[in-house]
Parts: structure tokens; C-alpha cells; sequence
């Protein structure tokens, strides 16, 4: 080996190693002497683990070693573990030796020998082996039709098996292909965070937090964690979704929680409660930030100890599950707002990821086209196409600063489907095209296309309620629509230039950005303040 010594780290066998002292003995598969019995394998020091009642069986192990290997030097360490089978005494106990040696890999070979021992033992020598505490290779003996058994050298360093890394990168790859549903995204930041997202919930089922506009796919997310859970075996229950923006109340404790017969009128029969279907499983609740405050103080029960009381019981009932919550809410402002509990925040937000809309992934609009033609395709048995001018066209407008994707997803969901409807033997045409432009232009325009979260009090979220009521129902409007520009462009110049596209082209000189900083500060309003909402 190279030159450098052969030491060997293993537990004297009190079973496997043990044999009457007579000539029969030779005859006897024993790991520890069979070891050194091996024409191809010389061992300079074999260091043995041994307890008290076992100094018999060391002395004479010590002996036959020495008759077949008078090269090996036995070095004994005296370990006295009063519960093999306990795992944490035994792990501190070899942690402890291990720590306490000097390794020397440069002049030495380490292996340590897992073939002896309790699995306890065993166990705790390879963790203390892959962690690098013992700078070992394993070494695992086993019997063949010759006494001496045959051995095998397992370097733990995955690194140097190139097909089984491959295994792992390519079971990697279609982990975080399941959470992007197959289509192939080319957003930096998004596939950083898929991958994230991809390496926590195989690891952890610590709540995680997902948030972002209504349209950016936080359910279709839920749902592909769900589904890798179950596909590796993490989890064995169901997964419960729950849009808390329509239970309050009576009607969201009954539903969370259940109710026992007769607990309220018209509770003819026993309701077993969404937590309670959630059980190993994961449970998903949309719009978490819709939930009033009686209703969080009793969720956040639920949530730390995984028990609660069905509506009119004296019983509690236990229920674990792993919690995925979502919204469109910036929970940082609604607890200083009063609106949403600190402590529940807390809890929730140890994993928070937020997904980017439509408009700020411009260069995953092309992929995401081709997943809503397939989507399409197979739900009418029908091939959807673009002709090549009429994607052209499509594509330009859907990643220029017009196209504001307010319904984000599910806009381009919509569009597509419309297309395929009302497209000629499904190929979409530059016909088709223009005409469903016009329909996303007026759409946008009036707002009956938009799904962007808490529209209606999108001014009352920045100013309050108060400042709100004091504005003329003459400016609201506009400045609705201000605010949503913002929302959905990537820097002030940007929606200014939205925002002033006809009256900009009469002017010599031109400062959008001058321009709507102006409007803003009107209404005590930042561009700052609207950018740190959208990063939130």
C-alpha cells in the first residue's frame, strides 16, 4: 500500500472470534485472526476494542495471530461500554478515542474492521468512518470455504465512484424536474431556488413558506412537494389543501379541527377535521394571511403541538403533519399592522421562499408556452401549434413592458386556451394571435383579466385605511392602476415609460422616472417603499 503502514482499527469478537482452545479451531471461520491469515494483505498493527469480561479471549486471539502473522503487532484498547445495543453511550465512546488519537494518513493507511460487534457497534464505526473522525477506508470480512473468510476495502469517499454520483445527480435532476413540472426554466434565481427547495423537503419537515402573487404557482409548488415526498418515501399520509380566505370562525374551526355530534346545531354526525386527514402527510394552506386573529391563535396551537380539540369535545386528537403555507400578503407588514400574529409568523417562516411572477421571468415565458401547448394538446387529444410568425409575434409581446401578467400563470394559461379554442384545426395563426393581444390589452386595462392579490384595497395596503378614505374617488382609480404598473415592472424608469407611452412621444426631452416620483410623492408614496413589497 504505497509504503505506508497498514493499521487496522476493529472490536475483538466475543461470538465470531471465540473457539475452544484446541487444534479444531483452525477449522473455524475467525474474522479477526482470518484477517490476518491473508496471503495478499499484510497488517503492521491491528488496534482491538475489547471489554473486561473478554481479556481471556484477547490472550488467545493474540497468540493465533501471532503464529500466523508474527509481522502484526496487536495494539489492545480496554472500552468498557456497559450497553453495546445503547447507541449514544457507545457513539461517545468511540467519538471520544477517536478524537483523542493522532492520525498520521500521511505515513499510514487506516481501515477499520465493521465485520465484529454489535450492529450498534457496527453502526457507529461507519458513522464515525464517513465523517472522517476515523481517516479510514472500511474493511468488511466475510466466510468462504477457506477458514481465513475473504475481505473487502470500502473507500466511503463518493467521490471517486463516478457511476454511483452520477445515480445521485441524476435522481437530483428529476427531484427538481417534479417541482417544475417538467418544463425546462432558464431563471437563475428560480432554478437556485428550485434546487433549494428541492434539497430542504427531502431533508427537513420544518413549515415551509411560500410567497408570492395569486398566478405565480404557490399550489402547483405545494402540490410537487407533496408528490417528491411520497415518491421517496418520506411521508405516507395525504395531501390536505386548505384556502383559509374562505373559512372564519365557527365555520374554519369546524372545518380545521372537526366536530363531535351535537357540538353546534345542525352537527347531526362526527366531522374528522382537514388537520386531522393530514396526518403523515402535508397539509397546505393558501392564503394563510386571510385568517383572522382568533382564528391564527388557534391554528398556532395546532401547528407547535400537533394536537387540538374537535369543536365540542373534551378529546384531544393528534395529528403530524408537515405544514406548507402560502400568500399573497407580506406577513412582515401585516403584523405591524395588527393583522397577523408575530408568534404564528415566527413558526411559519423558518423556510420562506418567494416566487417571482410572470413579468420577472421573462426568459421562462417560451418554456412555459410549450408546457401550456402539451397541457392543452393532451386534454383534447388535439396537437396545439403555433405557426412560426404567429410565436414570433405572441413571444414579442409577451416579454415586452406591455404584457404585465397581472394573473401571472394563470393569464398565460388562459391565453393559450383561448388560442387552441378558437384557433383553425389548432394552428394558431398571427390572425389569432393579434386578436387574443387585444383581449389581454383590454383586459389588463379594466381589470377583468387581473388576479392581482387585494386589488380592491390595493391603496388602502400602502396608506391605510384612513389616508385612503381621504382621497378623491375621482383619483383612486388612477392611482390603482399606478401602483399596479409598479407592482409588475422591474425599476421606476420602467414604469414610467409604461405609464407615459403616448404623452412621452410629444416631448423633446423626456424623465419618466422624474415624472412618477413626482406623481407618488403626491400621496406620500416611494418608489422605495413599493420596491421593498416586492422583494418582500
Amino acid at each position: 500500500m504505497s509504503g505506508k503502514k497498514t493499521i487496522v482499527y476493529g472490536i475483538l469478537g466475543s461470538m465470531l472470534d471465540f473457539s475452544p482452545r484446541n487444534a479444531k479451531r483452525w477449522n473455524k471461520w475467525r474474522p479477526t485472526v482470518g484477517i490476518c491469515q491473508q496471503e495478499d494483505f499484510l497488517i503492521d498493527q491491528y488496534h482491538l476494542f475489547y471489554g473486561s469480561k473478554e481479556k481471556d479471549l484477547l490472550v488467545n486471539i493474540t497468540k493465533d495471530i501471532a503464529a500466523v502473522s508474527p509481522e502484526t503487532e496487536i495494539v489492545p484498547h480496554l472500552l468498557e461500554i456497559d450497553d453495546r445495543w445503547d447507541f449514544l453511550e457507545v457513539f461517545q465512546t468511540f467519538h471520544q478515542f477517536a478524537v483523542s488519537r493522532n492520525f498520521d494518513p500521511e505515513k499510514e493507511n487506516y481501515l477499520i474492521n465493521i465485520t465484529t460487534g454489535t450492529h450498534v457497534e457496527q453502526i457507529c464505526l461507519f458513522l464515525l468512518t464517513e465523517s472522517r473522525h476515523f481517516p479510514a477506508r472500511i474493511l468488511q470480512c466475510s466466510p468462504s470455504r477457506k477458514t481465513e473468510g475473504t475481505y473487502q476495502i470500502i473507500d466511503l469517499n463518493l467521490a471517486r465512484y463516478d457511476q454511483l454520483a452520477g445515480r445521485f445527480a441524476m435522481e437530483k435532476l428529476k427531484s427538481t424536474d417534479l417541482l417544475k413540472s417538467g418544463i425546462e426554466t432558464k431563471n437563475r434565481k428560480f432554478n437556485e431556488m428550485i434546487e433549494m427547495i428541492e434539497q430542504i423537503a427531502l431533508r427537513s419537515r420544518s413549515p415551509i413558506l411560500l410567497t408570492g402573487s395569486t398566478g405565480v404557482g404557490k399550489t402547483m409548488l405545494a402540490k410537487k412537494i407533496f408528490e417528491l415526498k411520497k415518491m421517496r418515501k418520506h411521508i405516507e399520509g395525504r395531501l390536505i389543501i386548505i384556502n383559509c380566505a374562505t373559512l372564519h370562525g365557527d365555520q374554519m374551526k369546524s372545518a380545521f379541527f372537526g366536530h363531535v355530534k351535537g357540538a353546534f346545531t345542525g352537527a347531526d354526525q362526527n366531522r374528522t377535521g382537514l388537520l386531522r386527514q393530514a396526518d403523515q402527510g402535508v397539509l397546505f394552506l393558501d392564503e394563510i394571511g386571510e385568517l383572522g386573529l382568533d382564528e391564527q391563535a388557534a391554528l398556532l396551537h395546532a401547528i407547535e403541538e400537533k394536537k387540538f380539540y374537535p369543536v365540542g369535545s373534551d378529546k384531544e386528537i393528534a395529528s403530524d403533519f408537515q405544514l406548507i403555507a402560502g400568500t399573497n400578503r407580506n406577513l412582515n407588514r401585516e403584523v405591524q399592522l395588527g393583522k397577523f400574529r408575530d408568534d404564528l409568523l415566527a413558526r411559519i417562516n423558518l423556510w420562506t421562499f418567494h416566487l417571482p411572477g410572470l413579468s420577472d421571468r421573462k426568459e421562462d415565458i417560451a418554456p412555459n408556452i410549450d408546457y401550456e401547448l402539451r397541457r392543452f394538446s393532451e386534454e383534447t387529444g388535439s396537437i396545439l401549434r403555433f405557426n412560426s410568425d404567429a410565436l414570433k409575434l405572441y413571444l414579442a409581446f409577451a416579454r415586452s413592458p406591455e404584457a404585465v401578467w397581472s394573473g401571472n400563470f394563470r393569464d398565460l394559461a388562459a391565453s393559450i386556451s383561448r388560442l387552441g379554442t378558437l384557433s383553425n384545426n389548432y394552428r394558431i395563426s398571427i390572425s389569432d394571435v393579434k386578436k387574443e393581444i387585444e383581449r389581454l390589452r383590454t383586459g389588463w386595462q379594466s381589470g377583468s383579466i387581473s388576479n392581482d392579490p387585494g386589488k380592491d384595497d390595493l391603496i388602502e395596503k400602502y396608506l391605510g385605511k384612513e389616508q385612503t378614505d381621504q382621497i378623491d374617488r375621482f383619483d383612486r382609480p388612477q392611482l390603482e392602476e399606478v401602483l399596479r404598473i409598479c407592482l409588475h415592472s422591474a425599476s421606476l424608469s420602467e414604469a414610467g415609460r409604461i405609464l407615459f407611452d403616448c404623452s412621452r412621444k410629444k416631448r423633446t426631452s423626456v424623465n419618466d422616472a422624474d415624472r412618477l416620483r413626482k406623481y407618488l410623492a403626491k400621496f406620500n408614496l416611494s418608489w422605495e417603499e413599493i420596491e421593498s413589497e416586492m422583494s418582500d
